[in-house]
């Protein structure tokens, strides 16, 4: 079984910063793709950023120059740093990552963490 565990999230004021992990952990052979998505309340989950195991990265628009995503693969771990955060990044956000265990390979989500950015 794999379970991915985020933390990290609280409650910042505009402009502020905040960095979320994700760890993965079980019985697992790899981890592929690993990233980061967010869902604001009445609204659909998007794509925050993603990285590769070699370390390719991609971002949404909204978020490009202002987060930054990392991963320590020893430790199974991928990270997003958060920089001049504005109201409407306030969601929760979700990992991802693509992990190949004996039964195959496919994604596996975390239950999120709660990201609130107000004054």
């Amino acid at each position: 079984q794999v379970q991915l565990v985020e933390s990290g999230g609280g409650l910042v004021q505009p402009g502020g910063s905040l960095r979320l992990s994700c760890e993965a952990s079980g019985s697992f052979f790899s981890i592929n793709a690993m990233g980061w998505y967010r869902q604001a309340p009445g609204k659909e989950r998007e794509l925050v950023a993603t990285i590769t195991w070699s370390g390719s990265t991609n971002y949404a628009d909204p978020v490009k120059g202002r987060f930054t995503i990392s991963r320590d693969n020893p430790k199974n771990t991928v990270y997003l740093q958060m920089n001049s955060l504005k109201p409407e990044d306030t969601a929760l956000y979700y990992c991802k990552s693509f992990v190949a265990t004996y039964a195959g390979a496919r994604d596996y989500w975390g239950k999120g963490t709660l990201v609130t950015v107000s004054s």
